[in-house]
């Protein structure tokens, strides 16, 4: 599996995404992530699941140590003190002495960054976390967020399928030598899986055009993917994109698919952005 550098952060490009998993679906699914070769799972305090994700992790056999756990805290928690609170409660209820990141999960547009920045600083200084980050900030708040912070950010994980134009936060990741980890990678399947430039790569290289999505994703110098299945049979499917290359006509014609600019998750509380 490649591994993306980002500011000494040593992030596996392909992670199991956990929203919406609930119950002994998640357990089971965490589980299974990991047996088939995944070492990067990501959850959020928001999704309710992390008590179930700590006990696939758990149940996997694999070591602690060997997975890339991420977490996030909730905008309405990221002050100073209820930041360092909520990772304490995630900490509890994954049951783990530490999470391998935490991400700021939306910017507030109520509490200031200089506050939140500092809390996320305390906790990476008191390891409770071995990396911080942001998640799902516009190019000038990484700007900011990287300004404020004494200690690195690895990672702004944001929206990116082929569908939306990230081309700007890749270059301001690239910047601060920091990771685009895509949430949504796969723009929620349908229509984008039908699209000529996926499908003639799918033929021509016998892949799903899912596998098409994520190869693109991955072949972005220091970007990664986050997808979610409840299929077992789509674990592997989706990790195994590290055999084949898509050549630069058909990175070209699948990037110029983000023409369209459809976003997926926009709501009253988001940014204005890029």
């Amino acid at each position: 599996m490649n591994i993306l550098d980002a500011n000494e952060a040593k992030i596996p490009a392909i992670g199991f995404g956990t929203w919406p998993l609930k119950g002994e679906t998640c357990v089971n699914m965490v589980s299974e992530a990991l047996k088939s070769g995944y070492r990067h799972i990501d959850t959020a305090a928001f999704y309710d699941n992390e008590v179930e994700v700590g006990a696939g992790i758990r149940a996997s056999g694999v070591d602690r140590d060997h997975v890339f756990l991420t977490t996030k805290v909730w905008p309405t928690d990221i002050a100073d003190g209820d930041l360092q609170r909520s990772v304490e409660a995630s900490l509890f209820r994954l049951e783990c002495e530490y999470v391998d990141l935490i991400l700021i999960h939306w910017p507030s547009p109520t509490i200031p960054l200089t506050n939140s920045i500092r809390a996320l600083n305390e906790v990476k200084s008191r390891g409770l976390t071995r990396n911080i980050g942001v998640s799902n900030f516009t190019s000038a708040m990484v700007d900011e967020a990287v300004s404020l912070s004494r200690h690195q950010l690895v990672c702004n994980q944001v929206e990116n399928h082929p569908y939306l134009d990230q081309s700007k936060m890749r270059v301001t990741c690239d910047r601060h030598n920091m990771s685009l980890i895509a949430h949504c990678p796969l723009g929620r399947g349908g229509e984008l899986f039908q699209e000529p430039a996926i499908c003639e790569a799918a033929r021509r290289l016998a892949k799903s055009p899912a596998q098409i999505i994520l190869r693109w994703h991955v072949q972005h110098e220091g970007a990664g993917a986050i997808p979610k299945t409840a299929t077992p049979v789509r674990l592997l499917e989706n990790l195994n994109v590290f055999d084949f290359e898509l050549d630069a006509a058909e990175m070209k014609s699948i990037s110029v698919l983000g023409q369209k600019n459809h976003r997926i998750c926009d709501f009253d509380f988001s940014p204005e952005w890029d």
